[in-house]
C-alpha cells in the first residue's frame, strides 16, 4: 500500500513539473506573439509613412488600435454583466420549485 502512494506521489510530481514547465512556455509564447504583434503595428504605422507624414501614419494606427480596443471592452464588459453575479441562478430557482412541490406533495 505503501509503495503504491509513493508511486502516486511520484507520478503526480512529476506531472505538476511538466505542467508548470509546460504553463511556462505557454506564457513565453504569448509574450513572443504580444512582440510579433507589436513589430506588425509598426509595420504597418512605417508602410502608411510611405504616402503620409509619419506622425500622422502613427496618429491613425493608434486611433484604429484605441477603437479595436474600445469594442472590446464593450463586448468583455457586457460578458461580465451577463456572468455576475456569479451564483446559479436559475439552479436555485428550480431547487425551490422542487421544495416547494415536495413540501405540498408532504402536506396531501
Amino acid at each position: 500500500m505503501r509503495d503504491e502512494a509513493r508511486l502516486a506521489q511520484a507520478e503526480v510530481t512529476q506531472k505538476a513539473k511538466r505542467l508548470g514547465v509546460g504553463a511556462g512556455l505557454f506564457g513565453g509564447a504569448g509574450l513572443v506573439a504580444f512582440f510579433g504583434l507589436a513589430v506588425l503595428i509598426a509595420a504597418a504605422v512605417l508602410a502608411l509613412a510611405e504616402a503620409l507624414p509619419g506622425w500622422l501614419a502613427a496618429l491613425i494606427v493608434a486611433v484604429v488600435l484605441f477603437a479595436v480596443a474600445g469594442v472590446l471592452a464593450l463586448i468583455g464588459k457586457k460578458d461580465v454583466d451577463k456572468g455576475t453575479p456569479p451564483v446559479p441562478t436559475e439552479a436555485i430557482a428550480s431547487t425551490k420549485e422542487d421544495i416547494a412541490t415536495v413540501k405540498e406533495s408532504a402536506r396531501r
